[in-house]
């Protein structure tokens, strides 16, 4: 299946999460390799979309808010680099759409080995 090209990234997510230095958990450094920054938070934007148009999500878990998918591929940053990453989506319980969760470096999992 593929997450819809509809689906919610939050503007929020971007700028308030992913592309700021965190203590803990940082991606934004991971982010900054491929040009990415507090600066251009719509080329990220449009990075992300550009995966789930491109990529199959899998099903990767389900909780009462609703039923979680990963979608692994690379993204092309601002200045060609390429970051091997998955992708978070959940489709919410409460009204069936997809929203985007988080973006991480891709690491092979046992389940897919």
């Amino acid at each position: 299946m593929k997450i819809p090209s509809d689906a919610d990234i939050p503007d929020q997510k971007l700028t308030s999460y992913l592309l700021i230095y965190k203590p803990r958990n940082d991606k934004s450094k991971f982010l900054a390799a491929a040009g990415f920054t507090e600066q251009n938070p719509d080329a990220l934007k449009v990075a992300i979309q550009q995966l789930i148009d491109s990529a199959k999500a899998i099903e990767d878990g389900i909780n009462e808010y609703g039923t979680f998918y990963r979608v692994d591929g690379e993204i092309v940053g601002i200045n060609g680099e390429c970051l091997t990453v998955t992708a978070i989506w959940i489709q919410r319980r409460i009204d069936h759409k997809f929203q985007f969760v988080t973006l991480k470096p891709f690491k092979e999992s046992r389940k897919d080995a």
